[in-house]
């Protein structure tokens, strides 16, 4: 399918058979709104729009992005108790601590990291965190600055903590406090592209969950040169319970924490 094949080019996603449908209606719902008379005709418009605003509205549409907050929060509790102890002790005062999600979603997991360093993590007060949180999405990423969602996605966050760290409003929806809100910074970017990931580095510790999925192999094998380039020196990578790093790339040496397996970045 030429789509598929352009696409995947451009995202490192590739789409099996099995979602042809998923993959027609949305192609249809474009071929609607760009008033193009058939494929042929918004093919073309896409390949040729050289201001890329097109592949951006139709990666928006291709995209998935379902979560929820503390999901698979082992991985937090492992952050506050085992990894952050590790970052700092070889880090110099008055240096950050830099964390960054991706894919962001609608913002879920980078608020939840917040949630747990403030709450859990005795050491904050005395360390500057920078939460970064990124998506090729453009339409979930604005969703994430506005930090409103419903009763299913707080599900998991205990009562206090809701009180604590959202106002309630109305048809049962909850809105992020503004402090942060503001204590994490959104924006847009593509994992397999090597120019548009250039400046995120220096990261201490990565939260890649249940992205490597949607690539095949090859894709995979260039996101992980880019996380692993994108990490400090005994930096972390954690990744989703159903994906492993060891069937992808051996840059990374797998460490065992008390409740989950991570990646480490080891040069020595």
């Amino acid at each position: 399918m030429r789509f598929a094949d352009y696409f995947y080019r451009k995202t490192g996603i590739r789409f099996e058979n099995s979602k042809r449908y998923f993959v027609d209606k949305r192609i249809s719902e474009r071929i609607k709104n760009t008033n193009c008379a058939s494929f042929n005709e918004y093919f073309i418009t896409l390949r040729y729009d050289t201001t890329g605003k097109e592949l951006q509205e139709i990666t928006n549409l291709m995209t998935v992005n379902e979560t929820y907050f503390f999901r698979e929060d082992y991985q937090f509790r492992s952050l506050v108790e085992q990894m952050l102890p590790e970052v700092i002790a070889k880090k110099q005062k008055g240096q950050t601590i830099r964390i960054w999600s991706i894919p962001s979603s609608t913002g879920e997991e980078a608020y939840s990291i917040g949630i747990y360093i403030s709450e859990y993590w005795k050491d904050l007060e005395h360390w500057d965190v920078e939460i970064i949180s990124s998506d090729i999405d453009t339409i979930v990423l604005e969703k994430a600055k506005k930090g409103i969602y419903g009763d299913r996605a707080v599900a998991n966050i205990p009562e206090t903590l809701r009180e604590k760290y959202f106002i309630k409003l109305g048809n049962d929806r909850y809105l992020v406090m503004k402090e942060l809100r503001d204590a994490i910074t959104f924006n847009q970017v593509n994992l397999v592209d090597s120019g548009a990931t250039q400046d995120f580095n220096k990261m201490d510790i990565i939260f890649c969950r249940n992205l490597l999925i949607y690539f095949d192999n090859v894709s995979r094998r260039k996101a992980a040169a880019t996380l692993y380039n994108a990490l400090n020196e005994n930096g972390f990578l954690c990744l989703g319970h159903a994906e492993s790093m060891s069937r992808i790339s051996s840059l990374f040496m797998i460490r065992g924490l008390s409740d989950c397996i991570v990646y480490q970045k080891v040069t020595e």
